[in-house]
């Protein structure tokens, strides 16, 4: 996987010409094979820059369909619509994030006080279980800050449904290594492979499924196969989705953040930046590697910003914006959503203003929007 230190735009922009270029066009047949740390990804490895946006969702999501049509584009180009998804989906179900927050809590302090939960948690973050697969993706996920999507998918079946530990820590997990860990992806497919998501209907891991997207490099015993869903009171409610601000005229302080690293294309109508400030709002207990990697997005963004804008560019420290109102992009719930200061007005690109509506619901909505959302073409 990528160095943590090549978070730029620069490199995103030759990851993603790379794809198309190569792997891209076997993708919808590819994707679900996991062929092991050593060879090339048969997905596009893009995450960590959409995670930042240092790439935007649209301009992948085009370039996908200039590159193949948009039959061939259609699976690739709904796979970067689930992350769209599920941002949205959480806007309009917060609960979902303050669960986890709560159950991540609760987990931890079993934890401190059952001594066979503990030495079962610590057994499957060390890859010590036994269970063929689960330890490498560990060890990869620790090592590398990255797992293949479905090898993720099988790893949270295995640790809900086989070693039955709480779903939070195993979520917490991944949100602290991985170098593409969002609060908003990461939280909710945990909780569609648990059955929480869509009510019913969970993701189960199977020996011959391993078995088979892993080309035969692991068969694993012992899963249970006929767990049932787990299941909650009364699933998060849905809120209205919180409505976006305008950006103000005249001049105007930009405040850059983790969730929106692409200055150059931000709506800001008549406003005229005169100063860039980056707030860095790493994800509680983040490994090393992943807080280096959004130091230095946030490093690049705010040195693009600087040039586009011709203006001063850096990090905020008291009183960096002087007596200029201070206008951000609007910030899904997480980290910095929590860390942005009180009295910003939050601007809301077209992408997410067109999609974040129809995904309070399941993603077929959205799937049937996906043409509508993408547009005219013109960079939101």
């Amino acid at each position: 996987m990528l160095p943590s230190s090549v978070m730029t735009r620069a490199a995103g922009l030759d990851a993603l010409a790379a794809f198309l270029a190569g792997p891209g066009a076997d993708y919808a047949a590819a994707r679900n094979t996991d062929r092991g740390r050593a060879t090339a990804p048969t997905t596009s490895a893009l995450s960590p820059y959409l995670r930042r946006r240092l790439l935007t969702e649209a301009e992948v999501a085009r370039a996908a369909v200039r590159a193949f049509g948009e039959r061939g584009a259609e699976k690739f180009v709904s796979e970067v619509f689930w992350r769209t998804y599920f941002k949205g989906h959480l806007e309009t179900h917060p609960e979902a994030w303050s669960r986890f927050l709560a159950g991540r809590e609760a987990a931890c302090a079993r934890l401190a006080s059952e001594p066979g939960l503990r030495r079962t948690y610590e057994g499957a973050v060390a890859g010590r279980t036994g269970i063929d697969g689960f330890d490498d993706w560990a060890a990869q996920l620790v090592e590398e800050n990255w797992l293949h999507n479905h090898a993720r998918m099988w790893f949270a079946s295995i640790w809900i449904f086989t070693l039955r530990l709480p779903w939070e820590l195993g979520a917490d997990f991944f949100l602290r290594h991985l170098l593409d860990g969002d609060p908003a992806s990461n939280t909710l497919s945990w909780r569609w492979v648990a059955g929480l998501h869509t009510r019913g209907k969970h993701y189960l891991a199977r020996r011959d499924n391993v078995r088979a997207f892993t080309e035969g490099r692991h068969d694993p015993a012992g899963l249970d196969e006929g767990a049932a869903c787990l299941d909650e009171a009364v699933p998060p409610r849905e809120v209205p989705l919180a409505p976006a601000d305008a950006a103000p005229e005249g001049r105007i302080a930009l405040l850059l953040h983790l969730d929106d690293l692409h200055p150059e294309s931000l709506p800001l109508g008549g406003a005229r930046v005169m100063r860039v400030g980056g707030l860095v709002a790493s994800v509680e207990g983040a490994t090393e590697r992943v807080r280096a990697a959004d130091t230095a997005a946030m490093a690049d963004a705010l040195a693009r910003a600087g040039a586009h804008f011709g203006c001063p560019a850096g990090p905020v420290r008291e009183g960096w914006a002087g007596d200029l109102p201070v206008v951000t992009p609007f910030a899904p719930l997480g980290p910095s959503a929590e860390a942005l200061p009180a009295g910003c007005s939050r601007i809301r690109r077209a992408w997410d203003e067109r999609a974040w509506p129809l995904s309070n619901r399941g993603y077929s909505r959205l799937r049937g929007a996906i043409p509508k959302v993408m547009g005219d073409g013109v960079l939101p």
